[in-house]
C-alpha cells in the first residue's frame, strides 16, 4: 500500500515538471544536447594533442556522454535544499508518510521527465556521433545503484547542513555545486587530476558517486575495489544522515512556526 502512496508522489513531481507542458522543457533540452556536443568536440581536440594520460581518448568521449546523460543520478539533488524559501520539508512533514522516502521518490519522478526527453534521445543518437554506450563491465549497474543511494545521503547532508545555516542556504549551494564538480569525478575522471592527486582522492567519498560509476562504465577501473568503496562510503555516510536529519526536525519545525 505504501508502495503505491511513494509511487502517487513519484508521478505528481512528474506532473509538477509538466505542469507547462513539454514544450516549455524543449529549451534546456536543446541547451543540454548543445553543451554535450560542445564538450565532446573540446576533450576530441585537447586529446588528441596530448600524451600519456590515463585514459583513452575513445573512454573519456564516452565518460564524458554517459556523464551528461545520466547526470541526474550521479550526482543527486533532492527538493531538499529549498527547505525554506520554498517549504518543501514543512509541506512534506504535512503527509502520513516518512520525509525521506518522499523526498527519494519526488526526486526520481522527476528524472522521469529529463530521461525521457533528452537521456534517451541522446542514447540512442551516440552511435552517429562515434560513441559507444556499451558498459565495460555489468556490474556498472551496481555500482549507479550505489551511486543513487549514496547521493541521497550526501545531499541529506547538505540539507542538513542548510537548515543549521539558516538564510544562508544559497552558500552550501555554491560549495555543494564546487565539490560536485571537481570531488565527485562526474565531470573531470579523478585518475586525470594534476600532480598524482588522483590516486589519493579516489578514497574520498565524494569519488563514489559519479566518478566511480562512470569510471566502471568505460572500464577505467578496478571494478572490484570501486564497488567495495562505494558500499563501505555508503554504510558509514548513510547513519551520520539519518542522524543529521534526526537532530535538524526542530530547526525545520522553529522556522515553520
Amino acid at each position: 500500500m505504501k508502495i503505491h502512496k511513494y509511487s502517487m508522489s513519484a508521478l505528481m513531481s512528474l506532473r509538477s515538471k509538466m505542469n507547462e507542458g513539454i514544450l516549455s522543457l524543449l529549451p534546456e533540452v536543446f541547451i543540454r544536447g548543445i553543451t554535450l556536443l560542445a564538450l565532446i568536440n573540446l576533450w576530441k581536440a585537447a586529446m588528441q594533442s596530448a600524451s600519456d594520460l590515463e585514459i583513452g581518448i575513445s573512454q573519456m568521449l564516452s565518460y564524458t556522454y554517459a556523464s551528461a546523460i545520466l547526470s541526474d543520478m550521479l550526482v543527486v539533488k533532492t527538493q531538499a535544499s529549498g527547505w525554506l524559501s520554498e517549504g518543501v520539508l514543512l509541506r512534506l512533514y504535512t503527509r502520513p508518510l516518512a520525509l525521506l522516502s518522499q523526498l527519494v521518490a519526488e526526486t526520481i519522478g522527476g528524472w522521469a521527465a529529463s530521461l525521457a526527453l533528452f537521456s534517451l534521445p541522446m542514447a540512442l543518437a551516440a552511435p552517429l556521433f562515434g560513441i559507444s554506450l556499451k558498459p565495460a563491465s555489468p556490474f556498472f549497474f551496481v555500482s549507479l545503484i550505489l551511486c543513487v543511494s549514496l547521493g541521497f545521503a550526501v545531499d541529506a547532508l547538505f540539507s542538513c547542513l542548510s537548515i543549521k545555516l539558516g538564510h544562508m542556504n544559497w552558500l552550501v549551494g555554491r560549495i555543494r555545486q564546487a565539490i560536485a564538480a571537481l570531488l565527485s569525478g562526474s565531470v573531470v575522471p579523478i585518475k586525470m587530476l594534476p600532480f598524482g592527486m588522483g590516486e589519493y582522492m579516489r578514497f574520498q567519498p565524494f569519488a563514489s558517486l559519479g566518478g566511480a560509476t562512470l569510471s566502471i562504465f568505460v572500464g577505467s577501473s578496478d571494478t572490484a575495489q570501486t564497488i567495495m568503496l562505494q558500499i563501505a562510503w555508503n554504510l558509514i555516510i548513510w547513519p551520520i544522515a539519518l542522524l543529521a536529519l534526526k537532530k535538524s526536525q526542530e530547526g525545520i519545525v522553529s522556522y515553520g512556526g
